[in-house]
């Protein structure tokens, strides 16, 4: 994310500790730390004021450790344990006073670059269209129809919508589950940028969670079949992108045909050019801004909370469920729920 910072003298400083994210994770060089040194000046430290914690892998319960404030960040589809944290961004809709929604696709690109700087004042303007030619062109620089990379292969909607659409036309698929292309591409952004539409599902379906799989073929400019989040039209126009939430399975719509609904979508779309150009035409964002639960100035803000609001933090309480651990049982439960649903997904795939 692109901003300014203040001068070293000008930022106050911020002892903070980072604990149980990914194993590829750089405290020094992330979404969060980049963001917060516009404004403070990072102090990265064994002993910190502040510590962003999340559930990834084994350490994912070393922010029990710590004798700070604790803020969880998740990248996951995980609810925060407010037993064992004081705030928390995550993928939630929550009145919680100390949540802030913060999906995880802005750690993979940078928002303001999905702004396709249509002036679209009212999600009902009608923006410029775009012509013949240029569609022409659009389709020329694009050989491959479809584009999929995924690794992951314990998602059966998303398996099972590949095999339907690939009986349409080939899906190149360059990642490790389905490849056909002889080996895995080294570089997953200039591949979408040579498809025309990208299989964009999430691994599961929860109401806020999107990741990077919506916003990564958007920001190559190839068109996302998506699945996973119902609520993504909150933060993308859906009349960009062809959303598998706009047709649910409900009464009359099963999930099967609501998958066949919209490999037809995908089909009509291919076959005629005004409708693919009509999916170009419109902005990526809701009104083509960004929204709230990506927007930098009201991240900072909710830091700015953070850092300057005394609270009574749960590493200092001692109250009779501390004492004999029955704040653990939150993430115990949690550990046992997602190693189930895993162990479940692979028997059914």
């Amino acid at each position: 994310m692109d901003r300014p910072a203040a001068s070293a003298v000008d930022r106050p400083p911020v002892r903070l500790g980072f604990a149980g994210f990914w194993d590829s994770f750089d405290p020094r060089d992330n979404f969060l730390t980049r963001l917060l040194e516009t404004r403070w000046r990072i102090e990265l430290v064994a002993e910190p004021d502040f510590l962003i914690h999340s559930c990834i892998g084994r350490g994912r319960h070393d922010h029990r450790r710590f004798d700070c404030v604790r803020i969880f960040y998740t990248g996951e589809n995980v609810a925060p344990d407010w037993l064992s944290t004081d705030w928390a961004f995550t993928f939630e809709y929550t009145d919680h006073p100390r949540h802030f929604r913060l999906p995880h696709w802005p750690f993979y690109i940078d928002p303001p670059r999905l702004v396709k700087g249509l002036a679209v004042s009212d999600p009902a303007t009608e923006p410029k269209p775009v012509g013949p030619a240029d569609v022409a062109a659009i389709l020329a620089a694009r050989p491959r129809f479809c584009g999929f990379v995924v690794s992951n292969p314990l998602c059966k909607t998303r398996n099972e919508f590949f095999r339907r659409l690939s009986k349409y036309k080939r899906v190149d698929s360059g990642g490790k589950l389905f490849n056909n292309l002889g080996g895995r591409v080294a570089d997953k952004r200039a591949f979408l940028a040579e498809c025309r539409f990208t299989i964009a599902f999430e691994n599961e379906s929860h109401p806020g969670y999107t990741s990077e799989k919506v916003a990564e073929p958007m920001l190559v400019n190839t068109i996302p079949i998506y699945w996973g989040d119902p609520l993504v039209g909150n933060d993308f126009d859906t009349r960009s992108f062809l959303s598998f939430h706009d047709t649910p399975p409900g009464p009359g719509v099963s999930a099967s045909a609501a998958l066949d609904l919209l490999v037809d979508r995908v089909v009509a779309a291919d076959r005629d050019p005004d409708l693919y150009a009509g999916l170009l035409a419109r902005p990526w964002y809701r009104g083509d801004r960004v929204p709230r639960c990506a927007d930098a100035d009201a991240i900072l803000a909710q830091f700015e909370r953070i850092f300057t609001t005394p609270i009574d933090r749960v590493s200092r309480r001692r109250g009779p469920a501390r004492l004999v651990g029955l704040d653990r049982v939150p993430d115990a439960l949690r550990s046992i729920r997602f190693r189930l649903k895993r162990k479940w997904r692979q028997w059914t795939a």
